[in-house]
């Protein structure tokens, strides 16, 4: 039976053990993350022997006292999480007892939520992922002729990948230039990732890698990766004008391939509907999947 938990009444430990447990486990759906990107989240549980068996987070939110169910920022995906390999109507069973006090339900859920053919609210979008067991010069010769000539360019433009220790320079980069536009996102949203940063460093669930030219220490472009369960994340970035014409994102990027190359690690790209990214994304021969989102009105 499938209950539904107040924040309060979730036992994070058993919580945790269902995701380190899962079959489709995902950085997104652990508690600390929740706790950080969703403050106040709520559940659905399967508990079987005492234990969670399957789970599905719920992030809602009130407009007008009407609460409903929204995507947080900095999760892509959610959905159902289960110790064994989800069926369809496993999926439709957690999405039924989403409790009908949430009027409006607007969320994303994962890859390994199938759903019936032509199943009501559902939606897909675009993800791009790229197996890492092989080794650099393997996967490397899979990257498409723009790409390669884009990386020529970058390693021409003398530059350097380092590791920095906080987000700063990657969030001011991205406030100079993208989030100009991203009117959405305040300080509020700004700080909330820097926790989150924080948060997965310190638990070793993240790096954060910047660019630089060889004779200065100005920093061009720079991104977060989430590193959990055999999965690397590319969550966020930023870049320059500089950084773009030199090509210093596709270097991060073949840096973060060659240094994990040949391990038995997943780049996630996180995305992109976007044409314009999603064939960026493909030209470091990723390999495009799709999952479910899920909308619906009780009104």
């Amino acid at each position: 039976m499938i209950t539904y938990l107040k924040h309060d009444q979730i036992d994070k430990t058993l919580w945790d053990d269902c995701l380190t447990h899962a079959a489709n486990g995902q950085v997104y759906a652990w508690s600390w993350y929740l706790d950080i990107v969703h403050p106040g989240w709520e559940a659905l549980v399967e508990v079987r022997d005492g234990n969670y068996h399957s789970i599905m987070p719920l992030t809602l939110k009130r407009k007008y006292f009407i609460p409903y169910l929204c995507q947080p920022f900095f999760v892509q995906q959610l959905g159902v999480f289960s110790r064994e390999a989800i069926k369809p109507e496993t999926t439709v069973a957690f999405l039924q007892a989403i409790p009908k006090k949430f009027r409006l339900v607007e969320i994303r859920l994962n890859e390994q939520n199938p759903l019936p053919e032509a199943y009501k609210g559902i939606d897909y979008h675009q993800n791009h992922l790229l197996d890492l067991h092989q080794d650099y010069q393997c996967l490397s010769s899979n990257y498409h002729e723009n790409t390669k000539r884009n990386l020529k360019k970058a390693l021409k433009s003398d530059l350097e990948v380092i590791l920095l220790s906080d987000m700063g320079p990657v969030i001011k980069l991205f406030r100079e230039d993208r989030g100009a536009s991203v009117r959405h996102w305040g300080d509020a949203e700004y700080a909330r990732l820097e926790l989150l940063s924080c948060a997965a460093l310190s638990l070793s669930n993240a790096f954060i890698y910047g660019v630089k030219s060889i004779d200065s220490e100005e920093i061009i472009c720079g991104a977060l990766f989430l590193k959990c369960r055999g999965r690397i994340t590319f969550l966020f970035s930023g870049n320059s004008e500089i950084g773009k014409s030199k090509q210093a994102m596709t270097c991060l990027i073949d840096h973060v391939i060659a240094e994990y190359s040949g391990k038995p690690f997943i780049l996630d790209f996180e995305g992109s509907d976007d044409p314009n990214l999603a064939r960026y994304y493909q030209g470091f021969g990723s390999k495009t999947i799709h999952y479910p989102s899920y909308t619906y009105r009780w009104i």
